[in-house]
């Protein structure tokens, strides 16, 4: 049989073009016009430079795995990829540990003022009384988003002799315990108790230009801040405020909103920059090809793709019956997240009636991507998101099945954090299998599931519907949909609200004065 065929279109390590070759016939080429050469090819291998666009997947009709030595896909078209059966797969873990030096070298830069003293002494000045730093030891290192990276930078830290306090509600209390690290229940505590604050939250809306005024009133006067993760997590002009004011002490960037960056930031005496430099390590670029090639081969040969980013291989008859329900774990996986307030320490799936009969561990992926989507620092996929929380010291309880007398198919989440448990359930209704949710904080219902909803809990009395109606209507915000539930006349109830725009913010913070709870949570 004629071997599969590799194409390495950006440069990786030699460790990982051998391993490929070791297996198939590879042509290293970065010259030749892609259109014309990728119909030729079973896989290809590629970095950031190589744009993989939806005409040049369509024309690859021998590609079964595309290979990204490196952490995003931004350059790859993975739905057009999916829609052509091709793996897409990446190397995430490749920069890892990169990364957490570089914070760490950034740290310590920080303290002690190196590379200003580096500068003046270059130029012929000896300021040893200008450039007099702090000591790290003793000091308090507040970390904003625990995932892998945080997790290793706070490693370092310890060992530095630092006291270590972090904020991530998507991590369990156990894997801090495991690290000795205090785990803070908001941001604000960390900001409260920092000498040092590093940033390695994912960037969502809720994150966007998130370290502002607010949160810099919020923090320590002197604090050093610390972002190798995303520029845009910053509001750099309130930055540049609170280190003229002195509020901030100084900081070290290798992020910015806008790169390559040319701004007022650079001008200043108490700011350490470096160009984005986190992940460039010759380990870090050698072990994204290495595992990407490792990746190639197990696409080709058959094996675990365990770096995929998109849907895995299932076969076509389990599909038929558990496609249509993928989409509906992930959102009911987002949903009880959110409704826990982001904190988990087990996340449980149970299938009722006919899907107890089939291999759901699809589902129970798909559940627990849709439960970390925007709530992690890093990218999260059908394949790694049972890592992701392993990673997280979250306990992912073994698939139930069971039964049913009231629905002919039926998916349950269960999140336990702090000793309680919140469980959400749907099915799918008619021939184009609309996604139904039918309990939720421990009532039942009947509401489809829409992309922005709203679910209050509140003593069961009357006019509570009228005065929820009245105010969306006076805040220009359509209810499309309602449904309401209650324990017993005179009990607690729950009202489910989907809608077609955003509430505003006051109108959010009326709408919880009068509730028990007032959650608002987009399914996108």
């Amino acid at each position: 049989m004629t071997r599969p065929r590799v194409l390495i279109r950006e440069p990786i390590a030699d460790a990982g073009v051998d391993l490929l070759r070791q297996r198939f016939d590879v042509d290293v080429d970065g010259e030749s016009d892609l259109a014309d050469v990728i119909g030729d090819y079973d896989a290809i291998v590629v970095r950031s430079a190589t744009k993989l666009t939806a005409d040049l997947i369509e024309r690859a009709q021998r590609l079964r795995v595309i290979g990204r030595a490196g952490v995003g896909v931004d350059n790859v078209d993975v739905l057009a990829a999916t829609r052509k059966g091709v793996v897409v797969a990446n190397a995430p873990e490749s920069t890892v540990i990169s990364a957490a030096e570089h914070t760490v070298g950034l740290l310590v830069a920080l303290s002690r003022n190196i590379p200003q003293a580096h500068a003046a002494l270059k130029q012929g000045r000896w300021e040893r009384s200008r450039f007099g730093g702090v000591e790290l030891a003793d000091k308090t290192l507040g970390v904003l988003g625990f995932g892998r990276i945080g997790q290793q930078v706070a490693r370092r830290a310890l060992g530095l002799g630092m006291n270590v306090v972090a904020y991530d509600p998507f991590v369990s209390r156990d894997r801090y315990r495991e690290l000795g690290v205090e785990r803070a229940e908001t941001r604000d505590a960390v900001y409260a108790a920092a000498d040092f604050l590093t940033l390695h939250l994912p960037l969502t809306p809720e994150t966007r230009a998130s370290i502002g005024c607010d949160a810099f009133a919020a923090m320590r006067d002197g604090v050093r801040l610390v972002n190798a993760a995303r520029g845009e997590l910053v509001d750099e002009p309130a930055l540049l405020e609170a280190l003229r004011s002195g509020k901030v002490a100084a900081a070290a960037l290798d992020v910015f909103a806008t790169e390559p960056y040319e701004g007022p930031l650079l001008e200043l005496d108490n700011v350490v920059v470096t160009p984005h430099l986190a992940a460039s390590t010759e380990e870090a670029q050698d072990r994204a090809g290495v595992i990407v090639a490792e990746q190639v081969v197990a696409a080709l040969e058959g094996g675990l793709v365990t770096n995929a980013v998109n849907i895995p291989v299932i076969g076509h008859d389990d599909l038929e019956v558990l496609g249509p329900f993928v989409p509906l774990a992930a959102k009911l996986g987002r949903l009880a997240m959110e409704l826990a307030g982001g904190r988990a320490e087990r996340i449980e799936l149970a299938y009722y009636g006919g899907l107890a009969e089939y291999d759901t561990r699809l589902l129970t992926v798909a559940a627990l991507n849709g439960a970390f989507q925007g709530r992690v620092d890093e990218p999260v996929n059908y394949v790694n998101a049972p890592l992701v929380a392993a990673a997280r010291g979250i306990d992912v309880g073994e698939e139930r099945r069971s039964s049913s007398r009231d629905f002919t198919n039926l998916v349950r989440v269960a999140v336990r954090a702090d000793g309680e448990e919140l469980r959400v359930a749907g099915t799918t209704i008619g021939r184009d299998d609309r996604h139904w949710l039918v309990s939720a904080l421990g009532f039942e219902l009947e509401m489809e599931l829409a992309p922005l909803m709203v679910f209050f809990r509140y003593d069961d009395v009357p006019g509570v519907i009228g005065r929820v109606g009245t105010l969306f209507g006076e805040a220009g915000v359509n209810i499309a949909n309602m449904a309401v539930s209650r324990t017993r006349r005179g009990g607690k109830a729950l009202m489910a609200l989907s809608i077609d725009n955003p509430a505003p913010p006051a109108l959010a913070e009326r709408l919880r004065e009068g509730f028990d709870d007032a959650r608002f949570i987009a399914l996108t």
